[in-house]
């Protein structure tokens, strides 16, 4: 089924098949993933979350509308919703992330990778997000949805307008408030541009 768009498998979804089910997990779960991790700075919060969002595509399957034969603003929606209650609970036990110190530079050291390297380099994408989010926390909630969606998924405003349910022209001065307050957050700016450049990796060692 790897062959047929979204609107094909949410046709078969929607009557109740498994195998477009399975089909649309396997080509949506990473950018889903990520969605979840770029708002909650955990992986293992990403994956939870990834869990939910395609239990949701399987409950309100038969009532979820594609964009341009599209599913993904539909999933960014629900995954960024999900994560943002998430993130608010993780907010409050940020500052241990904080007390977390990774000393040396193995990398240096010359020595052979060992499966703690993985888990320090986790650990700092956790904290770099983290960092980042505590920054954006300082947007008005809407405001910082929108930027979100339209820098890290990069949806059009169309699509933005699908994942938050609300008008195009809200998206659009949503993102010209959020962009020209980012000029008022220090350094807030580049830390965005910054997480761009290296999509959040997943647990198989993938990117988006």
């Amino acid at each position: 089924m790897t062959g047929e768009s979204d609107d094909d498998l949410l046709r078969a979804l929607a009557g109740g098949g498994r195998d477009a089910f399975a089909a649309l997990f396997r080509r949506h779960h990473t950018f889903v993933y990520n969605v979840a991790f770029r708002r909650t700075a955990s992986w293992a919060a990403a994956e939870d979350v990834t869990g939910i969002v395609f239990l949701e595509l399987w409950r309100q399957r038969e009532r979820v509308q594609p964009l341009g034969g599209s599913i993904r603003p539909w999933l960014a929606g629900v995954a960024a919703n999900q994560a943002r209650h998430v993130w608010r609970a993780r907010s409050r036990r940020a500052a241990a992330l904080g007390r977390l110190a990774w000393g040396g530079d193995d990398a240096a050291s010359g020595h052979e990778a060992d499966p703690a390297d993985n888990v320090a380099a986790r650990i700092d994408d956790e904290r770099a997000m983290a960092t980042l989010l505590n920054r954006l926390d300082a947007l008005p909630e809407g405001h910082r949805e929108v930027l979100t969606l339209w820098a890290w998924e990069q949806l059009s405003y169309d699509e933005i307008a699908v994942a938050l349910a609300v008008p195009v022209g809200t998206v659009r001065s949503r993102l010209s408030r959020a962009r020209a307050s980012l000029r008022t957050l220090d350094g807030t700016g580049a830390s965005l541009r910054a997480s761009l450049g290296e999509p959040a990796r997943n647990d198989r060692g993938g990117v988006t």
